[in-house]
């Protein structure tokens, strides 16, 4: 991404990006890696880059997906159905979890796991246990 966004013109001018500029009649530029573009091209090529620098640099990891996909099987519903006590739910988890009900104690258990419990900290991204362990709080707050 980075290639292309350094290889890509400065953004045409204030004319131009406000329509007063004609594009059929837009003398032909040259953009860093020597490719012939039209004015018309250069603002495209800058506008994409724009859109997809302002959507992808940082996607927000999603925790219920993170869950279902990683935690449903054992833990469908904040139930458990290796251990029936050990559920996901507020109490439980203020019982069972080394620190008590609080995201970096959930994170703690996601990452090293513990007991039957396998640790995921070896397949999921930090983004991706805080994402799930901001689920998980916040389900178990809201009463599972």
């Amino acid at each position: 991404m980075a290639a292309f966004v350094a290889a890509l013109p400065v953004i045409p001018s204030k004319a131009f990006i406000a329509g007063k500029a004609d594009v059929a009649k837009a003398p032909v530029a040259t953009n860093k890696g020597g490719v012939r573009m039209s004015k018309k091209a250069t603002f495209t090529a800058a506008a994409t880059a724009a859109a997809l620098l302002a959507a992808s640099p940082v996607f927000a990891a999603d925790g219920a997906a993170i869950f279902t996909n990683n935690c449903a099987a054992c833990h469908a519903g904040g139930n458990n159905v290796i251990a029936a006590e050990k559920t996901l739910k507020k109490a439980a988890l203020e019982q069972y979890l080394d620190g008590g009900y609080n995201v970096d104690a959930i994170k703690k258990q996601v990452t090293g796991g513990k007991n039957a419990m396998p640790a995921f900290g070896g397949r999921l991204a930090e983004d991706e246990i805080a994402a799930v362990a901001e689920y998980v709080y916040s389900q178990a707050g809201n009463g599972w």
